[in-house]
């Protein structure tokens, strides 16, 4: 089976390097492919500095849609999708996510944080059809109709389609692994606001 690893990013230069540095160094990942999405920093070079295919997005169109640019690139049969401001990755991380899927267990794998920080560990806890840690089958993803409309509701949207069509799903815990939220990102009130609107979309994609 052909494994590509696709990573959304907008704005990740500081930490994509290393979270691409993790995921080449796993044998089962034949090509890794960073969709910089609108990206005003150096996201796109520190990609393609650490190794990786690089598509350019002139705009910031969400993280629907930038994955499913980098899906078409890609023409793999098992895709592993990663959040390109992870902090902790380690190729342990990508092949617990690949391993139930490549062994015919589950069609989707979900990850979820622990042993990391609170924040963001309790928010898996929460809500952990949110994380953006997955590997999945090529033909599940070929069910989902219009994905790049989902844009921050991806996560959502992947989830509804496979409690209805009762695809097999495992969650593999990721220990030790985190990110930096958007508040650290952005600052407070900018941080704040960014999080209401990936709400928001997630919101939407659940009523659509």
């Amino acid at each position: 089976m052909r494994v590509a690893a696709v990573i959304p990013a907008f704005n990740e230069e500081s930490t994509i390097g290393a979270v691409i540095d993790a995921v080449r160094q796993v044998p089962r990942v034949d090509e890794v492919i960073v969709v910089s999405d609108g990206s005003d920093d150096a996201t796109a070079a520190v990609a393609r500095s650490h190794g990786a295919y690089v598509i350019e997005l002139e705009a910031n169109v969400g993280k629907g849609a930038a994955l499913k640019a980098g899906i078409q690139r890609a023409d793999a049969d098992v895709y592993v999708f990663l959040d390109a401001d992870l902090i902790g990755l380690t190729p342990e991380h990508v092949e617990a996510l690949l391993e139930p899927v490549l062994a015919g267990r589950a069609s989707m794998t979900v990850g979820r944080f622990t042993g990391g920080r609170v924040a963001t560990d309790l928010a898996q806890v929460v809500a952990p059809y949110l994380s953006g840690q997955r590997a999945v089958r090529r033909e599940v993803l070929a069910g989902i109709p219009n994905l790049e409309l989902a844009r921050f509701g991806v996560e959502m949207a992947l989830t509804r389609h496979i409690h209805r069509n009762g695809i097999p799903v495992e969650e593999v815990l990721l220990v030790g692994l985190t990110h930096r939220t958007k508040e650290e990102k952005l600052g407070l009130l900018r941080g704040f606001l960014a999080r209401m609107r990936e709400y928001w979309d997630i919101i939407r994609s659940t009523v659509e």
